[in-house]
């Protein structure tokens, strides 16, 4: 079994050599902007957050009625 780790990491890590995401455009690569997905991002995040700050106080809520 140590011996398999062994020769998988050296695998993995001999690859991570080869491999190259990519290679640098020089000067004419220019500035992304962030716009649409990132924004859909926050405001689902925000949505999301208060929808479960919503349930815990009605949980909170219930939780001290039954008692």
């Amino acid at each position: 079994m140590n011996k398999r780790i062994i020769f998988l990491f050296s695998i993995l890590l001999g690859l991570s050599q080869i491999l190259m995401a990519q290679i640098d455009p020089g000067n004419g690569g220019g500035d992304v902007p962030i716009d649409g997905g990132a924004s859909l991002l926050v405001g689902a995040g925000v949505v999301y957050g208060m929808k479960r700050i919503r349930d815990n106080k009605k949980l909170k809520k219930d939780l001290k009625d039954t008692i």
